[in-house]
Protein backbone atom coordinates (compact mmCIF):
# COMPACT_ATOMS: atom_id res chain seq x y z
CA UNK A 1 0.00 0.00 0.00
CA UNK A 2 3.06 2.29 0.60
CA UNK A 3 4.61 1.33 -2.12
CA UNK A 4 1.87 2.40 -4.72
CA UNK A 5 1.06 5.34 -2.62
CA UNK A 6 4.94 6.68 -2.91
CA UNK A 7 4.53 6.13 -6.39
CA UNK A 8 1.90 7.81 -6.82
CA UNK A 9 2.74 10.88 -5.43
CA UNK A 10 6.14 10.37 -7.23
CA UNK A 11 4.20 10.41 -10.47
CA UNK A 12 2.41 13.70 -9.55
CA UNK A 13 5.70 15.05 -9.21
CA UNK A 14 7.05 13.97 -12.38
CA UNK A 15 4.11 15.88 -13.92
CA UNK A 16 4.28 18.71 -11.69
CA UNK A 17 7.94 19.16 -12.78
CA UNK A 18 6.93 18.78 -16.51
CA UNK A 19 4.52 21.49 -16.93
CA UNK A 20 5.95 25.26 -17.25
CA UNK A 21 3.52 27.93 -16.92
CA UNK A 22 4.27 31.44 -17.58
CA UNK A 23 2.48 34.55 -16.40
CA UNK A 24 -0.32 36.19 -18.04
CA UNK A 25 1.60 39.63 -17.98
CA UNK A 26 5.12 37.96 -18.72
CA UNK A 27 2.99 36.23 -22.15
CA UNK A 28 1.28 40.17 -22.69
CA UNK A 29 5.22 41.67 -22.50
CA UNK A 30 6.36 39.53 -24.59
CA UNK A 31 3.37 39.32 -27.35
CA UNK A 32 4.19 43.28 -27.23
CA UNK A 33 7.30 43.33 -27.90
CA UNK A 34 7.62 40.57 -30.59
CA UNK A 35 4.37 42.76 -32.12
CA UNK A 36 2.24 40.92 -31.90
CA UNK A 37 -0.18 43.59 -31.04
CA UNK A 38 -2.56 43.99 -34.02
CA UNK A 39 -1.20 41.33 -36.21
CA UNK A 40 -3.92 40.38 -38.64
CA UNK A 41 -5.93 42.41 -36.63
CA UNK A 42 -5.84 40.39 -33.42
CA UNK A 43 -5.27 42.22 -30.34
CA UNK A 44 -2.89 41.12 -27.56
CA UNK A 45 -6.02 39.66 -25.67
CA UNK A 46 -6.73 37.75 -28.23
CA UNK A 47 -3.65 35.98 -28.05
CA UNK A 48 -3.66 35.88 -23.75
CA UNK A 49 -7.46 34.37 -24.62
CA UNK A 50 -6.05 31.69 -26.71
CA UNK A 51 -2.81 30.55 -24.52
CA UNK A 52 -5.30 30.09 -21.50
CA UNK A 53 -8.23 28.32 -23.57
CA UNK A 54 -5.82 26.07 -25.27
CA UNK A 55 -3.12 25.58 -22.70
CA UNK A 56 -4.21 27.41 -19.68
CA UNK A 57 -0.33 29.20 -20.31
CA UNK A 58 1.31 26.13 -19.97
CA UNK A 59 4.30 26.67 -22.10
CA UNK A 60 4.73 22.15 -21.96
CA UNK A 61 1.61 20.85 -22.83
CA UNK A 62 0.79 18.40 -25.84
CA UNK A 63 -2.28 16.97 -26.27
CA UNK A 64 -2.74 13.90 -28.28
CA UNK A 65 -6.10 14.06 -31.01
CA UNK A 66 -7.86 11.08 -32.11
CA UNK A 67 -6.32 11.47 -35.49
CA UNK A 68 -2.50 10.62 -34.12
CA UNK A 69 -1.62 14.18 -34.36
CA UNK A 70 -0.63 16.05 -31.53
CA UNK A 71 -0.99 19.60 -30.28
CA UNK A 72 1.84 21.46 -28.99
CA UNK A 73 2.52 24.16 -26.52
CA UNK A 74 1.08 27.36 -25.35
CA UNK A 75 -1.44 27.53 -28.51
CA UNK A 76 -1.41 23.98 -29.07
CA UNK A 77 -0.10 24.16 -32.40
CA UNK A 78 -1.65 20.89 -34.53
CA UNK A 79 1.60 18.34 -36.18
CA UNK A 80 -0.19 17.17 -38.96
CA UNK A 81 -0.28 20.91 -40.56
CA UNK A 82 2.19 22.93 -38.70
CA UNK A 83 5.32 21.52 -37.35
CA UNK A 84 7.17 17.35 -37.77
CA UNK A 85 6.98 15.60 -35.08
CA UNK A 86 7.85 12.23 -36.84
CA UNK A 87 5.23 10.56 -35.34
CA UNK A 88 2.66 11.22 -37.51
CA UNK A 89 2.16 12.94 -40.99
CA UNK A 90 2.73 16.68 -41.07
CA UNK A 91 2.76 18.64 -43.79
CA UNK A 92 5.12 20.98 -41.67
CA UNK A 93 3.98 24.22 -42.78
CA UNK A 94 6.12 26.42 -40.13
CA UNK A 95 9.30 24.21 -40.91
CA UNK A 96 10.36 23.49 -37.58
CA UNK A 97 10.47 20.44 -34.98
CA UNK A 98 7.06 20.34 -32.60
CA UNK A 99 9.67 20.12 -29.89
CA UNK A 100 10.70 23.61 -30.31
CA UNK A 101 7.03 24.66 -29.84
CA UNK A 102 7.42 23.74 -26.17
CA UNK A 103 10.81 25.84 -25.74
CA UNK A 104 10.32 28.78 -22.75
CA UNK A 105 11.18 31.20 -24.78
CA UNK A 106 8.41 31.17 -27.48
CA UNK A 107 9.89 32.59 -30.15
CA UNK A 108 9.54 29.50 -32.79
CA UNK A 109 6.19 29.31 -31.48
CA UNK A 110 5.28 33.54 -31.57
CA UNK A 111 6.86 32.52 -35.38
CA UNK A 112 4.43 29.89 -36.61
CA UNK A 113 1.10 31.47 -34.86
CA UNK A 114 2.19 34.40 -37.56
CA UNK A 115 1.83 31.59 -40.19
CA UNK A 116 -1.01 30.25 -38.44
CA UNK A 117 -3.11 33.63 -38.29
CA UNK A 118 -2.05 34.79 -41.90
CA UNK A 119 -3.32 31.74 -43.70
CA UNK A 120 -7.27 31.48 -44.49
CA UNK A 121 -9.10 31.31 -41.41
CA UNK A 122 -7.09 33.77 -38.78
CA UNK A 123 -7.54 32.56 -35.01
CA UNK A 124 -10.67 30.48 -35.77
CA UNK A 125 -8.24 27.66 -37.03
CA UNK A 126 -8.03 27.12 -32.99
CA UNK A 127 -11.60 25.99 -32.25
CA UNK A 128 -11.00 26.93 -28.56
CA UNK A 129 -10.58 30.60 -29.91
CA UNK A 130 -13.91 30.45 -31.99
CA UNK A 131 -15.80 28.80 -28.94
CA UNK A 132 -14.19 30.97 -25.55
CA UNK A 133 -12.71 34.40 -26.87
CA UNK A 134 -14.23 35.36 -30.85
CA UNK A 135 -16.79 38.20 -30.43
CA UNK A 136 -16.36 38.88 -26.92
CA UNK A 137 -14.53 41.53 -24.31
CA UNK A 138 -11.35 40.67 -23.81
CA UNK A 139 -9.58 43.83 -22.90
CA UNK A 140 -9.71 42.15 -19.19
CA UNK A 141 -7.03 39.77 -20.05
CA UNK A 142 -4.37 42.92 -20.49
CA UNK A 143 -5.62 44.44 -17.08
CA UNK A 144 -3.14 44.84 -15.03
CA UNK A 145 -0.10 44.50 -17.54
CA UNK A 146 2.31 47.23 -17.76
CA UNK A 147 3.76 46.77 -21.32
CA UNK A 148 5.49 50.28 -20.88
Amino acid sequence: MRRALFITLVSCLITIHQTRLINRCDLAKLLHQEEMDGFEGYSLSDWLCLAFVESSFNISKVNENVDGSFDYGIFQINSHYWCNDHQSHSENICHLECQELLNPNLLSTIHCARKIVSATGGMKNWVGWKMHCSGRPLSYWITGCHLG
